[in-house]
């Protein structure tokens, strides 16, 4: 506790004027566009809005936008679309205000990601897709993604935020140790001769990609798990950018925003589409959403100010972190809504254990006996705490949550390379003789022992080279 002399006392009014700038505090208006050019036909979109939520006090509303980039088919991508949604929904109790539900919705991400990838993984398909996934509430964006499709915000005030992680092993140190660590093996391919093509891939199976869903072939370490990034937007809004990598690959972040500014969300995303085209012709599906969140429309509004301008490497370091609780001078002064982008949350551990770790704001999220993943009923008894291999023994409690039942604990020990998971399998059956004399007759007795193996695929048929 602050000693007496260093408690920071806010008068009355202001907390009043603070009161009445919340109540006022009005939703954004969203407006939308898409666009794209096919070569494959395998990126898909997904555009949900005034999807409701019933609180205990009303209805509130939020939208959601994504983009899957399938490879090696489209099955992946079409699933996903169909199911995300319901998936990471489901991970999240019904009873919660807006600030829980906020709250809760970077650890329903990751469960609901892990939970489609599982599902699909049972059909026994092949196929794998990115995802960038985004959910508006209001001035705050969550952004959830696996793979190398973007999502970037430009704010009013003209400044350029990430708002996801690019998966590519190329350029991730990071997650090619995290492979490697857990059992795969990232090379170029070879042509034979000692000769090596392309970006970096992932063998078994050749992914140039460490995250995504689906892709049954290459190997548990190819997690499903999302780096998940959420902001609240300065009350002037912002716009933002989702495109597959058809885009990145022939813009740059910076390219993109400027190319379209001034122009209305369709326009825009036709523009950007058209722009990467023209730099490198039609090789990949290339597709584009752009989402305006604006405060809403009012007479008499001064025109925004010109938005600033900025060169490379201005992409890190530009977050304001949440503030503190404790007050200041500066929140006696300022009781209005930030004029700047207020990073809330931000994680891309491919860990399990850490993402749905019991710590967190809403503490009864997951409940005793149902699964933290796949949402299933867990008998007392058999679920496996995710708290059980904690460094910190001494700690640990047999009902500490959240829990996984037994096949999604399967699925985490396979993502971190503790269990072998994928390729073909197949089965020997071993033949044993044994002659044993027995009351003067020799008996022969036959054994059969059934072994079960796993070939890992040194390759798979039907190499995306784009992914």
């Amino acid at each position: 506790m602050l000693p007496k002399s260093e408690h920071q006392s806010v008068p009355l009014s202001v907390l009043l004027k603070r009161e009445l700038a919340n109540e006022k505090t009005e939703k954004p208006e969203l407006s939308h566009g898409q666009a794209g050019q096919s070569k494959k036909g395998e990126d898909f979109t997904l555009i949900k809005t005034e999807c409701q939520r019933v609180l205990g006090d009303g209805v509130t509303t939020f939208s959601v936008f994504g983009l899957f980039d399938g490879h090696n088919g489209s099955a992946a991508a079409i699933y996903t679309k169909e199911n995300l949604l319901k998936n990471v929904m489901g991970a999240i109790p019904s009873d919660l205000n807006t600030d829980e539900w906020l709250a809760a919705l970077p650890r329903a991400l990751v469960a609901g990601f892990v939970k489609t990838d599982k599902d699909f993984q049972e059909r026994a398909r092949t196929s794998g897709t990115t995802v960038t996934f985004a959910i508006i509430e209001g001035w705050v964006v969550t952004v959830a993604s696996v793979g190398d499709s973007r999502c970037i915000l430009e704010s009013a005030e003209g400044d350029i935020y990430h708002l996801s992680a690019d998966h590519r092993l190329e350029c991730n140190e990071e997650e090619r140790d995290r492979i490697t660590s857990s059992g795969g093996e990232v090379g170029r391919l070879n042509t034979g001769g000692g000769t090596e093509i392309g970006p970096l891939r992932c063998w078994p199976g050749g992914l140039c990609l460490s995250r995504s869903i689906g892709d049954m072939d290459v190997g548990e370490f190819i997690v499903p798990v999302p780096y998940v990034k959420q902001v609240k937007l300065s009350s002037a809004g912002g716009r933002l950018i989702i495109a597959s990598d058809g885009v990145w690959d022939a813009l740059s972040s910076e390219s993109a925003v400027e190319c379209c500014r001034g122009m209305s969300p369709d326009a825009a995303a036709s523009e950007i589409v058209e722009e990467a085209v023209q730099v490198k012709g039609l090789r990949d599906d290339t597709t584009c959403i752009v989402i305006d969140v604006q405060p809403p429309a009012k007479p008499n509004l001064q025109p925004p100010p010109p938005p600033k301008k900025h060169g490379k490497g201005v992409f890190k370091g530009m977050f304001r972190k949440k503030p503190s609780e404790a007050g200041s001078q500066s929140d006696i002064e300022e009781y209005s809504e930030p004029d700047f982008v207020e990073e809330l949350f931000e994680e891309g551990s491919a860990s399990l254990a850490e993402r749905l770790d019991s710590k967190y704001p809403v503490c009864n999220m997951f409940k005793l006996f149902i699964c933290a993943v796949c949402q299933a009923e867990i008998k007392p008894g058999f679920g496996i705490s995710l708290q059980a291999e904690s460094l910190n023994t001494t700690k640990f409690r047999p009902w500490d949550g959240p829990f996984l039942c037994s096949s999604c604990q399967d699925k985490k020990e396979a993502m971190e390379g503790k269990k072998s998971s994928g390729g073909l399998p197949y089965l020997t059956l071993t033949f044993h003789l044994r002659v044993v004399s027995k009351w003067k007759l020799n008996l022969i007795y036959l054994f059969i022992t059934c072994d079960i193996y796993t070939i890992p695929t040194a390759t798979s048929p039907g190499i995306d080279l784009d992914s």
